[in-house]
């Protein structure tokens, strides 16, 4: 009997040792082979980053140079949303008023999720976009809160603080007037609020912020399948059953959002034209670079630290730091496919969580040099 339990609970003790330190317990030639990868992407990271940058800053300035003075006023989301805001105040209809603003701007509205969800426009209505200023401080708030309070035994006391510093400055957009127009800003630092406030004991608020975030932005619904499949490999079935709840709630309201866009939108209305940029992973740290005080830091210096917290996720170890890398691994995978030049401000969905990485960079640097000359890890204390 002994023979055919014993090798199934040798393996996950094995499983649950690496979750733990994943970088330290690699075998030396796949800790070598993984240092070359991290220096070569950082390297990498500054002429591709760079390039696309310069691109992207090349195609602005000729869009603008094409319009007439003041022409930009009157462009881009922000004044859209600011539009269907005016035309809610004055008694329209969240649809009726978004999809006649999107038929003006001859902006898509095929298919039916071009139209943002109405969250962000009827909480405006409800508590004007300084109610939304304050949600977004109450949410990097709990960000710090959540980070102050990882465990000791995972990590110190100044990796915390350095965490939280970095959580700091990556959340500065909460303090925007515009906070309320940017459904990623509103929906990343919800979700980064459910990741860092996760406890095994404790995790029914960090459901809710992340079904709030679902109902903002459809874009965080790989970060609740995610977290189910982590419920369910840990078999928290109540977890992974009140996750599934709001997943089928979701599904509902977006059965319903829907129905709302196709019964307004005309039949000759304009459709999107596609998510299938193809941009690469250089992408995700453009955004990473344009969304972050990094934006400050010349290229050279700024696109390596874009990529290190990614790193530094991963060096943590334990379910924050696998969940955290997977996610933001995940999510960076979906922008270098699928998302078009302009669609940078996607990368606000891991903000400002993200950056908190780079303070656990020097422990992960620790840990992989340590598996590359063959040491064998100590013991958390």
């Amino acid at each position: 009997m002994a023979l055919l339990t014993d090798p199934p609970v040798l393996s996950r003790a094995r499983l649950a040792a690496w979750i733990d330190r994943p970088l330290a317990r690699l075998p030396r030639p796949a800790a070598i082979l993984t240092l070359l990868a991290l220096i070569a992407g950082c390297i990498w990271s500054i002429s591709a980053t760079g390039a696309l940058i310069h691109s992207a800053d090349a195609r602005i300035e000729a869009q603008q140079e094409g319009q007439h003075p003041g022409a930009e006023g009157d462009r881009g989301d922000l004044s859209l949303y600011r539009a269907i805001n005016a035309r809610m105040a004055r008694g329209q209809g969240y649809y009726e008023a978004a999809i006649a603003e999107q038929m003006a701007r001859n902006y898509p509205t095929k298919p039916f999720f071009t139209v943002r969800s109405p969250v962000l426009a009827e909480g405006t209505r409800l508590f004007g976009s300084g109610g939304w200023r304050i949600v977004a401080t109450f949410s990097l708030g709990l960000c710090l809160v959540g980070l102050m309070g990882l465990p000791s035994e995972r990590t110190s006391a100044p990796e915390r603080i350095g965490a939280a510093l970095l959580v700091a400055l990556c959340g500065l957009g909460a303090f925007l007037d515009i906070a309320g127009l940017v459904h990623e800003l509103i929906a990343g630092l919800l979700l980064s609020a459910a990741l860092l406030l996760y406890r095994p004991r404790r995790w029914w608020p960090s459901l809710v912020l992340a079904a709030a975030a679902l109902a903002v932005r459809e874009l965080a619904l790989p970060f609740l399948l995610l977290w189910m499949a982590f419920a369910i490999a840990g078999r928290r079935k109540g977890e992974a059953l009140a996750l599934l709840g709001v997943i089928a709630l979701f599904a509902i309201g977006m059965a319903l959002h829907a129905q709302a866009v196709i019964a307004l939108g005309p039949p000759d209305a304009p459709s999107s034209q596609g998510w299938s940029g193809l941009l690469g992973p250089q992408a995700f740290l453009e955004a990473m670079v344009r969304l972050t005080p990094l934006s400050f830091l010349p290229l050279w210096l700024g696109t390596p630290l874009a990529l290190l917290p990614l790193f530094g996720w991963l060096g943590l170890g334990g379910r924050p730091g696998l969940f955290a890398a997977l996610w933001f691994a995940g999510f960076a995978l979906a922008i270098a496919l699928f998302a078009r030049p302009e669609n940078f401000y996607w990368g606000a969905m891991v903000l400002p969580a993200y950056g908190a990485g780079l303070a656990f960079v020097p422990r992960a640097v620790a840990d992989l040099l340590a598996a590359a000359r063959g040491v064998p890890p100590r013991e958390r204390a």
